[in-house]
């Protein structure tokens, strides 16, 4: 990486993808979509996740949760 400029974006590169992306997020921020399936934090997701895996046949594997006196 050291000394190879391919590997980064110009300053008007930059500059050009943020003109870009800015009309998006202020979208983003401004209107609330009705169909995204939220879900509360510090869950495993919404259930629409469980349920399109378990189309074929597959469901999530979850790490056993460890003891805090571990």
């Amino acid at each position: 990486m050291m000394g190879d400029q391919t590997l980064f974006m110009r300053a008007d590169q930059v500059e050009a993808a943020w003109k870009i992306l800015m009309p998006i997020l202020n979208s983003w921020q401004t209107k609330m979509s009705v169909n995204f399936p939220n879900y509360r934090v510090g869950t495993w997701g919404p259930e629409t996740a469980e349920a399109l895996i378990a189309q074929d046949g597959f469901h999530w594997i979850t790490p056993p949760i460890k003891n805090e006196k571990e």
